[in-house]
């Protein structure tokens, strides 16, 4: 069984600078629209039969041309959904790199608990539970093994990655996931295997940041218009 993770597009709240979290109405901004659009065109041509989506709605956005162009209705799965970051949610990445918990998400994931939200271990452990569980369902529904998508937010991606490279979560930040990112997973009796991750193809405009991941899998890009996580770095 193998397992596209698609990462949504590029967000009003990824050029606003802001952890948009759970924050409803989030849209794809027009960079966004045109990345789902292509990665629409890139994954067309797969013989893919099921896609599983978080919720909000930027997410539903990425998927639809992809749904689309393959007659697919969505599935739209909650333990998928953006981590809830509490207090957090809505505010400036700029205030948040003061804050202590900071240090901790950078690097001791295991350890960090978001203020009147959620952990992220707990994270991890609901986003594995929705890939493996959607793994039984169509494994059981088709007889053999099945190529389909999952589309949810960076952290939710990272942690997956992280659980199918047998990562501690505390070593999850250092995978970069970009907006509209591809990364493969295939699972098999013996366990997973990672065969791609953090794919966009042609884009490497991250490559000119410097910047660490911020919560939300944010990272760099070289104009700092595209996510909202430029120009800021985890303190030594």
């Amino acid at each position: 069984m193998t397992v596209i993770l698609l990462r949504h597009g590029v967000s009003t709240s990824n050029i606003g600078f802001t952890l948009a979290g759970r924050t409803p109405g989030v849209e794809l901004t027009e960079r966004g629209t045109e990345q789902a659009a292509a990665v629409a065109d890139r994954l067309a041509t797969l013989p893919i039969e099921h896609i599983a989506s978080s919720p909000l709605l930027r997410c539903q956005r990425t998927v639809a041309p992809l749904a689309e162009k393959l007659g697919l209705e969505p599935e739209h799965d909650e333990r998928l959904i953006e981590v809830d970051y509490g207090d957090w949610t809505g505010r400036p990445l700029s205030e948040l790199v003061s804050e202590p918990l900071w240090k901790v998400v950078q690097r001791h994931a295991s350890g960090a608990v978001f203020p009147a939200g959620e952990g992220l271990a707990q994270v991890q452990q609901r986003a594995v539970a929705a890939i493996r569980d959607t793994e039984r369902k169509l494994a059981e529904q088709a007889g053999r093994d099945v190529l389909w998508v999952a589309c949810a937010h960076g952290d939710i991606i990272k942690s997956i990655l992280a659980d199918a490279l047998g990562l501690h979560l505390d070593s999850f930040q250092r995978i970069a996931v970009e907006p509209a990112s591809i990364s493969v997973v295939r699972y098999s009796p013996t366990g997973p295997s990672v065969w791609k991750f953090n794919d966009t193809g042609a884009d490497l405009s991250a490559l000119a940041g410097a910047a660490a991941p911020a919560p939300g899998g944010e990272v760099p890009t070289g104009t700092g218009a595209d996510n909202g996580n430029a120009g800021h770095r985890d303190s030594p």
